[in-house]
């Protein structure tokens, strides 16, 4: 398999095509001890279609979903970040662990920060770029992010499971 990523926008999916998305992403799998860093693939993407700022992604590699991401609008500080308008969050990101290193993490964070500079343009909202945090064991999640070209830019201590790195790409 390559390492091509696509993002679906499951808001912009009618019905029955987001119903057939919404079915793989109930079959996506977090590897052992993944838990502490990520909630389980269908309630997040759940939660996320019935919120106005978060824009839900299925992660689509070699014509099948591999994993989910969630952008959102207005909530930056959620990541440690110092304000909510300048950056979108990214956030419930995961790779279903059958499909782990094979790049498609890095393929789907660089597809990320395309999506949300074009919601930017076409929303005229401003934001100057995109921000994560990802918890200081994921060793794993920060070398995908920064081969996709985010810097990290600092600790926050904010997050559930423990000390979190401040991870930031502009547009």
């Amino acid at each position: 398999m390559d390492s091509t990523a696509w993002l679906i926008p499951l808001k912009d999916l009618d019905p029955d095509a987001r119903a057939i998305h919404l079915g793989a992403v109930a079959e996506l799998e977090l590897a052992p001890g993944q838990t502490d860093f990520v909630g389980d693939p269908l309630r997040m993407v759940m939660a996320a279609l019935e919120d106005g700022t978060r824009h839900p992604h299925v992660i689509e590699g070699g014509g099948a979903a591999v994993g989910v991401l969630t952008l959102q609008r207005g909530a930056a500080t959620l990541a440690g970040w110092a304000d909510d308008d300048t950056a979108w969050l990214l956030r419930g990101f995961l790779i279903d662990r059958r499909m782990q290193g094979k790049g498609l993490g890095t393929a789907a964070a660089m597809a990320a920060v395309t999506a949300a500079r074009q919601l930017t343009r076409r929303s005229g909202s401003g934001e100057l770029g995109v921000v994560l945090s990802v918890n200081s064991r994921n060793t794993a999640g920060m070398s995908a992010y920064l081969r996709a070209g985010f810097a990290d830019v600092g600790e926050y201590l904010g997050g559930r499971a423990g000390p979190q790195r401040i991870m930031y790409q502009p547009f």
